[in-house]
């Protein structure tokens, strides 16, 4: 499965129903920020909000 709004998100299964699980996950996976890559200023504050 490609999701053409996320470029280079993909994902695969055996099933539909599979590959439906896989590309959620990889969608998450995706948009989930990689904390060694942001950078914070003193008085800024990292959260992590659920959808």
């Amino acid at each position: 499965m490609l999701f053409p709004a996320l470029p280079g998100c993909i994902s695969e299964g055996s099933t539909r129903e599979e590959a439906l699980k896989n590309i959620q996950e990889a969608i998450e996976l995706y948009l989930e920020p990689v904390e060694d890559d942001l950078v914070l200023q003193s008085e800024a504050e990292l959260l992590e909000l659920v959808v």
